[in-house]
């Protein structure tokens, strides 16, 4: 079985006071960077950029990492790779502290972590 975890880069990139504010894709460049060399124990890492985040890394696949450009909100797009996945049959995580979030991506059989698991990790 495929382990694949979807990243909610807003905010895990929100849960680090360095400045990302300044920055946005800066913040997300530096993320991707992270994720690419991390032992996270997952097999796919799908990295969800929204706003001016999509500008420090282009949509695509580079390793493990696929990245994503939400068209609109991610929260939106999040729901729909975790449902894609879990439809796939894959184990699927979803690194996110939004509360609403949670509840979206459990209905789809997607279970969560935090953004500080994440974070421990890089």
């Amino acid at each position: 079985m495929t382990t694949v975890l979807v990243v909610d880069g807003a905010n895990v990139v929100g849960a680090r006071p360095d400045g990302w504010w300044k920055d946005r894709a800066g913040a997300a460049r530096r993320l991707h960077e992270e994720l690419l060399v991390a032992d996270t124990g997952h097999d796919v890492v799908v990295l969800v950029l929204e706003g001016q985040a999509k500008g420090g890394v282009r949509a695509g696949k580079d390793a493990h990492v696929r990245t994503v450009h939400a068209a609109k909100d991610g929260d939106a797009t999040i729901v729909a790779e975790a449902r894609a996945a879990a439809a796939r049959g894959d184990r699927v995580v979803v690194v996110t502290a939004d509360r609403a979030l949670d509840a979206r991506v459990h209905g789809v059989g997607a279970t969560t972590l935090s953004p500080s698991w994440l974070l421990s990790q890089l």
